[in-house]
């Protein structure tokens, strides 16, 4: 505490950006200031005026680092780069824009291809997003290409062979075949720009280019190529009667709404081009119940324009927020013109902006219904089981294991975690039985629990000892409930592991499939739960997933055992080679369709090795 405070003296009275800390180093809130010294400091005055989630928030910081910038510019921009970085826990945070699709036209290519992707680089390639429905960007896609020929393959053009041959797309006349070689290069870009210009909602002036372009066809009396365009036009023409005018400006307009709920607030937006809405997305902002809605508004705004490939000449919000002129600034300098950050009072922008926002309230409903339902599925079940298992309090955590073998070979074990009646799956863990041969499940669970909670225990005495949290190892974490697959025989199995760990506190029970019974410590009978009890369903779920997860890890394990078995006739393929096409491609489909340039990516493979594979498969090299 006093090295915090002796940071705190010091601190200068420039611009810059902040970043707290907790006890762990882990940076839990990063934010911009004007003047260092004064808006750190607020932090560790009176609590009095602080929200909720500040008061929840100070407590935990430890450390505050921070860097110095030449302008508030410079740090909002290093501030959302940082906050995109680390995703810090009390941020309003927009769902990582990683699961969000875009879609993508490779501009860096000289015949560019367009496809829906998750991942924005920073790259001469076009991105259009985000967008929140996959579905919706697989139509439109489908509807690019049925409009424009371009191509869908990812084949290397400048790797083409003498005797290769075209897609069924150049031979349905969706694709010019740039694989032939013998499309013009300047016409395919043409046709890129025409693309992006339908993607970015600028339908009136792709529509007057390509009526210009048919005239010009329809004068040189190339009548096949004038029909071509005119279908076009009438495809374009199509999408733009499904818009309604919404604005009489005929600018490019966003308009953005917040509605807060209990755990999550819905951002509704309104896409607006020349005057008509082209679309609507509406995403969420995970715990903002107590973030005052002037900073939700700056923290989407910031993280949205951030990866939007688009920046509107105007921006229209329901609320004025502390550092709207210096997102303006940040805005006009990524657009290379004046952008506008607007609060409408009347007329008929503030109309559009009841409008996002009345969407806005709808979609929060339903989610806060979905909820609802969600949590009686959820933290019901947990207070349910809590009373029939005759718990202190509702297992939060629990961990169930399930063993999966055939005929005793390649016997495996999988751990899977819910966490408040929901799968975390970065908590899930699976192991190769090793000490146990032929199909012995008792056994087997034993040494899955044996090692899982050896390992536990090490990491807890490791943590304690350097003066860590004792949660944050692989193992550490101990479970409230522990469910094992199968009966009363199965149970007994654990207990006896439980026992010599010190671990019989941790309550344990065991599902049988048939009948659905619960075999509980010290009870000779099964609790037996109505079909239609939430707890009952739960454990269900938990169940179904151990086992899901243990017979894809047994399935892998045995392809791969195939594969491997398979390819050791090739010569050249060796152990190490084997693993390595395993790795690349994952399947033995995919490496006997794997053409020799595919071969060669792989790591550790050399010209030959790839030939005799190609032989081994009946290919002619």
């Amino acid at each position: 505490m006093q090295l915090l405070e002796e940071k705190l003296k010091n601190l200068p009275s420039q611009p810059g950006i902040y970043m707290m800390k907790d006890e762990l180093g882990n940076i839990i809130y990063i934010g911009k200031a004007v003047s260092l010294r004064n808006r750190v400091r607020q932090y560790f005055q009176s609590s009095r005026n602080h929200s909720p989630k500040l008061r929840a928030m100070v407590p935990k910081i430890k450390d505050f680092e921070y860097i110095l910038t030449d302008s508030e510019l410079e740090a909002l921009i290093l501030e959302c780069n940082l906050i995109k970085k680390h995703r810090p826990r009390y941020n309003v945070l927009l769902k990582d824009d990683k699961h969000y699709p875009y879609i993508k036209v490779t501009t860096e290519e000289d015949y560019p291809r367009v496809f829906l992707t998750r991942k924005v680089k920073k790259d001469k390639n076009r991105y259009f997003g985000p967008y929140t429905d996959a579905k919706a960007v697989r139509e439109t896609i489908e509807l690019i290409k049925k409009l424009f020929p371009i191509r869908s393959c990812n084949k290397n053009l400048n790797n083409i062979k003498k005797g290769d041959r075209p897609c069924l797309y150049y031979h349905i006349n969706q694709c010019q075949g740039p694989c032939m070689g013998n499309v013009d290069k300047e016409e395919y870009q043409n046709m890129i720009k025409e693309v992006c210009k339908f993607l970015d909602g600028r339908h009136e002036e792709l529509i007057k280019e390509l009526k210009e372009q048919m005239k010009e066809a329809a004068d040189k009396l190339q009548f096949e190529k004038a029909a071509m365009l005119r279908d076009k036009i009438a495809a374009v023409e199509k999408v733009m009667e499904k818009q309604k005018v919404l604005s009489t400006d005929f600018v490019d307009q966003d308009v953005i709404a917040i509605a807060q709920g209990r755990k999550k607030s819905i951002v509704q937006m309104f896409f607006i081009r020349s005057g008509k809405l082209i679309g609507t997305e509406h995403f969420g902002l995970d715990d903002t119940e107590d973030t005052d809605i002037k900073e939700a508004l700056s923290s989407f705004i910031k993280q949205y324009y951030l990866v939007s490939s688009f920046v509107p000449k105007e921006i229209l919000v329901q609320e004025e927020f502390d550092d709207i002129e210096i997102i303006e600034d940040w805005l006009s300098n990524n657009k290379g013109s004046r952008v506008y950050l607007k609060v409408p009072h009347r007329g008929e922008k503030k109309k559009l902006v009841d409008m996002a926002l009345k969407n806005a309230v709808e979609t929060l409903e339903n989610y806060e219904q979905k909820l609802v339902r969600e949590e009686a599925r959820t933290l019901g079940a947990l207070e349910e089981l809590a009373r029939h298992l005759e718990l202190e309090d509702p297992p939060r955590r629990i961990e169930a294991f399930d063993i999966s073998n055939i005929q005793g070979t390649d016997s495996v074990a999988a751990m899977v975690v819910f966490e408040d009646g929901r799968p975390n799956i970065s908590e899930y863990r699976r192991f190769k039985i090793k000490g146990v041969i032929g199909p012995d499940d008792y056994a087997s669970m034993q040494e899955v629990l044996k090692r899982r909670f050896k390992r536990g225990i090490e990491e807890r005495k490791k943590l304690q000892s350097e003066g860590k949290d004792i949660n944050i190892g692989k193992f550490s974490k101990f479970p409230d409930l522990i469910l094992i697959d199968g009966g009363k025989g199965q149970l007994n199995a654990a207990l006896k592991v439980l026992d010599e760990f010190g671990l019989s506190h941790i309550p344990t029970i065991s599902l049988a499939e048939k009948f659905e019974e619960i075999y509980v410590k010290g009870q000779e009978e099964p609790i037996i739960l109505p079909r239609n009890s939430n707890g009952l369903q739960l454990l269900q779920r938990v169940r179904d997933e151990a086992h899901r997860f243990a017979i894809s890890y047994h399935r892998s394990l045995r392809n791969r055992n195939s594969l491997h078995s398979v390819l050791e006739d090739v010569p050249l393929i060796g152990p190490k080679r084997r693993a390595a096409l395993f790795k690349h491609f994952g399947t033995l489909e995919a490496i006997k369709n794997a053409s020799l340039d595919e071969l060669l990516q792989v790591e550790g493979m050399n010209r030959k090795a790839a030939e005799n594979l190609q032989r081994y498969f009946g290919k002619n090299i």
